[in-house]
């Protein structure tokens, strides 16, 4: 009995030695599951009218960096003043596969290519130029250009003390005539003027039209707000329908057409001072010469609220809900009218600067530097 029990200890303590010895295996882990590529960015089209005015670079840029911020890709494309290539562009980037295209347009045959835009299912913003001549598109981003040229107007009213003057002389230009725009901004103007020219406090040297529905509007017009045209204009104005006056004030339409204006005064040796001269756009170069005097006001239009505005747009069209904007915009739907239908635009407040408030709108809300504005370029 002894035995046997010493024998079944043996036994248990072979056994529990040769468990004890036994390594344990570990666990085999379960296959990683196989991760996802990211989903590719949704593809953003913008279609830039031009770069020899100067702000269509800065447009660009913004909207290019807002909705990249936003997760999109973008495809940013200039047309240098052509419609025809702009076209092009448009249809190269439908067949990229953008989802929405933002288009500044050079003409209004931008129509063709937004029709065919639609046509392939993608959506168009019109960027402050109004497309005019098509259905296509539901909505259009700008400033009130209209009160652009007031505030233009105005600057020459208060300047020219039309209240009070008589026989003070003007003359006019406006900008392309295949930009809706330069109506607004000419109409905008003379809303302001118009009663001073009928009073004869003021006098228009050269095509003298009211509003840019007059037959001689064209004959004061800029094609493609081109600067050597402008300078052209004006220099044959001073050798022929302005030799004998003396002129108190030219209208110019923007920054870049002022600029080759005042280029052409300069030359003539009756200006050793110059007229009272309008522009728009904030221009660098433009800054620079208002605060040495030479131009006398521009209106500034932030392009960087507009481009935000505009990538916020983007944003909902691309989730399937309406325009819902951030910043602070006035929502038209009557004025703005393609002749195929009026449409939804969300109007921006443009800011009349003269050297009394231009390091306040320009330099300390940080679109420009002081030493960029000291110099006139970046």
């Amino acid at each position: 009995m002894k035995r046997s029990v010493f024998t079944l200890t043996l036994i248990a303590a072979a056994l529990g030695l040769t468990a004890c010895g036994k390594k344990e295996e570990a666990p085999v882990a379960a296959p990683a599951a196989p991760v996802a590529a990211p989903a590719p960015a949704v593809l953003v089209g913008l279609a830039i009218p031009e770069t020899h005015v100067e702000r269509w670079v800065g447009d660009a840029e913004y909207m290019k960096k807002d909705l990249e911020a936003m997760g999109y890709k973008v495809d940013v494309a200039f047309a240098d003043a052509d419609q025809s290539k702009q076209n092009k562009q448009i249809e190269d980037m439908v067949t990229k596969g953008a989802k929405v295209i933002v288009v500044g347009s050079v003409t209004e045959a931008a129509a063709q290519a937004v029709e065919s835009a639609k046509a392939a299912g993608v959506p168009v913003i019109s960027y402050d130029r109004l497309i005019t001549g098509t259905d296509a598109y539901d909505y259009y981003l700008t400033f009130d250009n209209f009160k652009v040229g007031q505030l233009q107007g105005e600057a020459i009213k208060a300047g020219l003390a039309l209240d009070t003057a008589k026989g003070k002389n003007i003359t006019l230009f406006a900008g392309s005539p295949t930009d809706n725009n330069a109506r607004f901004f000419f109409d905008g103007a003379m809303d302001v003027l118009k009663p001073y020219v009928t009073s004869g406090a003021l006098k228009i040297c050269g095509p003298a039209p009211t509003n840019s529905a007059d037959d001689t509007w064209s004959k004061i017009t800029t094609e493609g707000w081109a600067a050597d045209k402008a300078k052209a204009r004006m220099e044959t104005l001073l050798s022929g329908a302005c030799k004998s006056v003396k002129l108190d004030a030219v209208l110019a339409p923007n920054d870049t057409l002022a600029r080759s204006i005042i280029g052409a005064l300069e030359q003539d040796g009756k200006y050793k001072t110059l007229p009272i001269i309008t522009g728009q756009d904030g221009e660098l170069l433009s800054a620079k010469w208002i605060m040495e005097g030479k131009q006398t006001m521009t209106v500034f239009k932030d392009t960087r609220v507009l481009a935000k505005g505009t990538a916020e747009a983007v944003d909902s069209i691309i989730k399937g809900t309406a325009p819902a904007l951030t910043v602070k915009a006035r929502t038209d739907t009557t004025t703005y009218n393609t002749g195929k239908k009026v449409v939804t635009s969300f109007l921006l407040e443009p800011v009349a600067v003269t050297k009394d408030n231009l390091t306040k709108e320009l330099v300390d809300s940080g679109f420009y530097t002081a030493e960029a504005v000291a110099k006139g370029t970046k």
